[in-house]
């Protein structure tokens, strides 16, 4: 259990892109959704409607720690891209 989730009013998941890591990371009985995180910024959408989620209230940001792609300004890798960066996503959510 990661320290201080229990007092989360948000979250932002990160998923795997690995063959497998995927389907581990989330799940209905997940970690976060079970300590009542209701707001999370994500990758993926239609997973997370299978889990309880509301996609139209969850902001994509495509990302890439690797590279630094859209974590706090805007990326020409992901030039295709017209959203908020991962930073400005986490500032427009209400807690």
């Amino acid at each position: 259990m990661i320290t201080g989730t229990s007092q989360a009013d948000c979250a932002v998941l990160i998923i795997d892109s690995t063959t497998g890591g995927f389907e581990a990371d989330i799940s209905k009985d997940g970690q976060t959704r079970t300590l009542g995180v209701r707001q999370i910024v994500k990758e993926v959408g239609s997973y997370l409607k299978k889990v309880g989620y509301n996609p139209d209230k969850i902001p994509v940001v495509p990302i890439s720690g690797f590279e630094g792609d859209n974590m706090i300004e805007r990326s020409t890798n992901l030039d295709w891209y017209k959203g908020p960066t991962l930073l400005e996503a986490l500032d427009q959510i209400n807690v």
